[in-house]
């Protein structure tokens, strides 16, 4: 069965290929992915590589804290997401009304400096 290894830290130029051939000299690599940023397609510094068991355990060993293009790599075995993660944020706290509708007068205006 295949086994799936988070690769963090990577380098931003770091390739599909470059993975394949580093994780290949442990095992046998099914498949590489590098994660991208949605709105501006960068890579955005880590991916995932599955491999044979015995050679992503090999290749933890090996390659978690190895130099990659200046970086030291962090590579350990993926863990599945958990439910209720997600982006976006904000919001909460106390609604936003401007001070002549909370109050139903306007600010004092203070003349600008010149």
């Amino acid at each position: 069965m295949a086994t799936r290894l988070y690769v963090g830290n990577l380098p931003f130029s770091a390739t599909e290929e470059e993975l394949r051939q580093v994780f290949g000299e442990h095992g046998t690599v099914e498949a590489v992915e590098l994660v991208k940023d949605r709105e501006t397609g960068r890579p955005r510094g880590f991916g995932f590589v599955q491999m044979d068991a015995e050679g992503a355990a090999n290749a933890i060993k090996k390659l978690d804290g190895q130099q990659m293009g200046g970086r030291a790599l962090n590579v350990n075995e993926a863990r599945e997401r958990t439910q209720g993660g997600g982006g976006g944020g904000g919001g909460g706290g106390r609604p936003r009304v401007s001070v002549a509708k909370a109050t139903g007068s306007f600010p004092q205006v203070l003349p600008e400096r010149i």
